[in-house]
């Protein structure tokens, strides 16, 4: 079973919003799984563990429980990143570079390459692709100029400014010596200028190593009293759950990559099996599951055409919903479900009304017939002998008693068509419903798990943008991090200056430099003031739109900026959508359900609960189950106890696996 689109892991992703459109978004591209064949929303990932380099805990007695993985499942299941190059194409590919021709950036950047004669052209993508080639295959050192240029194969390697430029180009634009890497050569000691990073998330960081890297000065402000911002992991013993981000959506072009290499990533491939239960335990039907989701892709491609082939993308001067445009659809077809019955209803009528008139004729006929075979039985038994005349009569009734005989039977003939048809079309009627309450149902799974991938309700997503990220999608299974995916900012924070618990107040900047005024997080006290050459604000969306809204100032949470930002960037921070998607922790001590399975879902019941803990997720060595709230339930769910989430969490769990089968959770965590 193929669930597509974006698994994306994380509680909160930036996506369009209907209310105002805009040529911008902010669309995670790790939010998203599953994601944009348009397909399936139970994330496409197949099993096998990829990497394997050690277990960040120790076992504990009494986590005895969890069972060896399937080792002939996972063998007989095929790794999707065979199908990427190799070679000089696969570092390119792997760089997010075209292999055989020069990007935007290349062209503005080597303008006399962009303008020179092909084979000049190929000579610089061959140095291109070759450096990217020698950094991919060893990202744990630094890539030196020195040791680029003997590796680079003759004659190319015949123009050394041309290989400098390349090298250069690549190193400043962060596709080579980028990440955790051992230096080779030290930082200067004269810095090149100050930089102020504001926010300690995985943007920031890799900002900050970069720059560092670079040889300035940096110093990070992070409100927070850690670091990595939506990634983080909680960990209690043995237990381990992200709470955030989640998922690496595909290792082919993806930066990650080469990160993973770099550090102790335990990536584990998520199996593609994916069993759907009701509410009453029961499991869905293959057969009924996988023709729900061949309709539910065929209502995407609907919408799609919709879209981008009909140009319907406004109705009533306001933009239209991907949710809008789904309940349109369904409604058509439910519209064309009642006009297939008014037709078949009218064939029936049809068919009756020739059958009635057939059988009036018969009636007819058959009173013709009588009359005509009295007739001729008369004028035959009549003793008298008959002239001319009266044989002529003889054989005329003859003749007519024939020809109504024959009309007979081609009657009858056509009276037993009538039937047979007539008893086909109503032995087989036109469907009453497009869809059964209960194909609703699980239809409304998919819509959850659509919500899900984009982090937000399906009435919120543009119906012209939703897919926009479609082309920038990374290939290969998607993978979780069985060591929690906090270990790649926490690697990433080594090394840097890092202020926590630094609340930013204002954000001071002019052509002389900035001033950037913190506080203490936890009690506003302790001001601070901090002076650079450059800020950067990797501050998250949320925060931005509070800080650029009137009266902003002074509500908490919110940075001032002196002087305020221009229009055009207030005007995209606020045309910007964020979404909201929640998790359930539960820590067992033992493991009580099938774990063959990282993923199963549970089918609501009601259309505006499709979102309430409609999947759960089994990744990691410990008996850790991680319920996902999305869509319209993740905020109505934001204003309910952690206790009666935990106990709605529980029940559908005994309403799956039976009541004696569940036990209470040893630990418990609710993202909000």
């Amino acid at each position: 079973m193929n669930r597509r689109k974006k698994v994306k892991g994380g509680d909160m992703d930036e996506s369009f919003s209907v209310e105002e459109e805009g040529e911008t978004s902010d669309t995670g591209s790790e939010m998203k799984l599953l994601a944009h064949d348009k397909k399936a929303l139970r994330p496409p990932l197949p099993e096998e563990e990829v990497v394997e380099e050690g277990d960040a805990s120790t076992s504990n007695p009494n986590l005895t429980d969890t069972p060896p993985k399937n080792e002939k499942e996972e063998e007989g299941e095929q790794d999707s990143e065979q199908d990427d190059p190799t070679g000089l194409e696969g570092a390119a590919f792997h760089s997010r570079l075209p292999f055989d021709k020069m990007s935007a950036l290349e062209a503005s950047c080597f303008p006399d390459i962009n303008v020179a004669p092909p084979q000049t052209q190929k000579v610089f993508l061959h140095i291109r692709n070759r450096v990217l080639q020698l950094w991919l295959d060893n990202p744990k050192q630094q890539l030196l100029l020195e040791s680029t240029i003997p590796l680079v194969e003759p004659p190319y390697n015949s123009d050394v400014n041309l290989v400098t430029r390349v090298h250069s180009f690549l190193e400043r634009q962060g596709y080579i010596n980028f990440g955790i890497f051992k230096r080779l050569k030290p930082l200067p000691v004269n810095k090149k200028g100050r930089a102020i990073v504001i926010g300690a998330g995985i943007a920031g960081l890799a900002a900050a190593q970069q720059m560092q890297q670079f040889g300035m000065e940096v110093v990070i402000l992070e409100a927070r009293d850690r670091v990595g911002g939506r990634i983080a992991t909680f960990r209690k013993g043995n237990y381990i759950a992200d709470l955030g981000a989640m998922v690496v959506t595909g290792l082919g072009g993806n930066p990650v990559t080469v990160l993973s290499k770099q550090i102790n990533m335990e990536l584990h491939k998520i199996r593609q099996k994916c069993p759907l239960y009701e509410s009453n335990g029961g499991t869905v039907p293959k057969d009924k599951d996988e023709m729900v989701e061949r309709e539910f892709n065929r209502l995407l491609e609907a919408t799609s055409y919709l879209s981008h082939q009909l140009d319907f993308n406004f109705a009533n001067s306001k933009p239209v919903s991907l949710g809008q445009a789904l309940e349109w659809v369904i409604k058509l077809q439910e519209k064309n479900v009642k006009e297939k019955q008014v037709q078949h209803w009218k064939a029936v009528i049809a068919l009756q009304d020739r059958l009635k008139a057939n059988q009036a004729r018969m009636l007819t006929v058959k009173d013709q017939i009588k009359e005509l075979h009295h007739q001729h039985k008369e004028l035959v038994e009549s003793k008298a002998q008959r002239d001319i005349t009266q044989e002529f009569v003889v054989r005329s009734k003859q003749r007519d008693l024939s020809i109504a005989c024959k009309e007979w039977d081609q009657l009858a003939e056509q009276q037993k068509e009538i039937e047979e048809k007539l008893h086909e079309l109503e032995a087989s009627p036109p469907s009453d419903v497009y869809l059964s309450s209960r194909d609703r149902q699980i239809l409304d799974w998919h819509f959850a798990n659509l919500e899900f991938a984009n982090a937000t309700p399906l009435s919120t997503l543009s119906l012209k943008h939703w897919d926009q990220d479609d082309d920038f999608e990374f290939t290969g299974s998607h993978l979780t991090v069985r060591n929690g995916y906090s270990c790649v900012p926490v690697a990433l924070s080594e090394g840097l200056d890092i202020k926590l618990n630094t609340a930013v107040r204002q954000i001071r900047y002019s052509c002389k430099g900035v001033e950037v005024l913190t506080s203490n997080a936890r009690n506003h006290g302790n001001p601070m003031t901090y002076k650079g050459d450059v800020v950067l604000c990797t501050l998250p969306l949320g925060v931005l739109k509070q800080s650029t809204a009137m009266n902003s100032q002074g509500m908490p949470n919110s940075v001032q900026f002196v002087p305020p930002l221009p229009d055009w960037k207030v005007s995209a921070i606020q045309r910007l959508g964020f979404g909201n998607l929640n998790k359930v922790v539960l820590c067992f001590e033992r493991i009580f359900w099938d774990p063959s399975a990282n993923l199963f879902g549970h089918v609501g019941s009601t259309t505006a609960s499709r979102g309430e803990l409609f999947l759960f997720w089994n990744l990691y060595r410990a008996p850790v189950l991680l319920a996902l709230v999305a869509g319209e339930a993740a905020a109505i769910m934001e204003n309910v106890s952690d206790d009666v989430i935990v106990g709605r969490c529980i029940a559908v769990l005994k309403g799956i696996f039976g009541n004696s089968a569940v036990p209470q959770p040893k630990e418990t965590v609710v993202t909000r």
